[in-house]
């Protein structure tokens, strides 16, 4: 009861800062950015680890100079994303544009051909699927990992799906699709997720190492026949982003085994590369190795 209160409380303390302008916001990331690099030192290991992984052919001040940038973007992530529970409709139009009207007026929506997005945990993703739920009548439907404490759950299951998004644990979305079969859908799913030891069934190559993958890109592709895209999120400048949708596989079902899974990795790598400091450096996304699934 204690711990549930204190959430609450927490909870509530951030509904209150999301009502502050973007200025005192980016205020607080900046005392923010000096709280985690330089006085708590936040998973910095983590990120100099990752970082020499992913980069070996780069120097030690070159990886130093992405470490920092990281923070600073990390430390404005922190504020945009609470800044999300109450940011309206047009505010969410405003700072994140649609490069492109491939869902509205694609072809397949037309033909009753669901779309399966994949992506990254890069630039501001939550405001890239917030603004999802807005460009296109279809069903919005958005697999996420559920958060073990109850009260943030609530609170970022109630962000997400602000303008109309459908919600679904990840381990529910087949069921979701066969639920909406006779609908035709966009599903938006995190390519870059760690899967646990135990879902592990294949590795990629990915940021110079091997790479448990989820296949829930692929397999939900092949089995609900959809296109497959991938959803690139890009940083414009603070509190701005892109978003336009790149079409990978027209025809899944014709395509190799894996072949969807690597493609949609590999694109993400390619956007991780040209601008590395904005994707999610301090999660620990390498585990395990393939030697360790003996």
């Amino acid at each position: 009861m204690i711990r549930k209160g204190f959430s609450r409380l927490g909870v509530g303390l951030l509904y209150l800062l999301s009502m502050l302008p973007y200025f005192l916001l980016y205020l607080i990331a900046d005392v923010l950015f000096v709280l985690l690099y330089y006085m708590i030192g936040y998973r910095r290991k983590v990120v100099q680890e990752n970082l020499a992984n992913a980069f070996p052919e780069k120097s030690l001040n070159e990886r130093k100079a992405i470490e920092k940038r990281y923070f600073r973007f990390l430390a404005d992530l922190v504020v945009e994303t609470i800044k999300l529970c109450t940011l309206s409709e047009k505010e969410v139009i405003k700072r994140v544009r649609i490069e492109d009207k491939y869902l509205k007026e694609n072809l397949a929506f037309k033909q009753g051909k669901s779309i399966i997005g994949a992506v990254g945990h890069y630039g501001n993703w939550e405001s890239g699927c917030l603004r999802m739920g807005l460009i296109t009548e279809r069903p919005c439907i958005i697999a996420y990992k559920p958060l073990s404490n109850p009260v943030f759950d609530e609170f970022f299951y109630n962000m997400r799906s602000r303008f109309g998004a459908h919600l679904v644990p990840m381990k529910s979305t087949f069921r979701k699709l066969v639920a909406h079969r006779n609908e035709v859908t966009f599903t938006v799913l995190a390519g870059d997720q760690t899967p646990s030891r135990d879902e592990t069934t294949y590795f990629t190559d990915f940021l110079n190492q091997p790479t448990a993958v989820f296949l829930g890109v692929e397999k939900l592709a092949k089995a609900t026949d959809s296109l497959v895209v991938f959803c690139d999120v890009r940083r414009v400048k603070r509190g701005y982003y892109s978003c336009t949708f790149v079409p990978l596989f027209d025809n899944p079902k014709l395509t190799a085994e894996y072949e969807i899974t690597k493609a949609h990795v590999h694109y993400l790598e390619n956007v991780i590369k040209e601008e590395p400091q904005y994707w999610l450096w301090s999660h620990r996304r390498w585990k395990f190795k393939p030697e360790d699934m003996n």
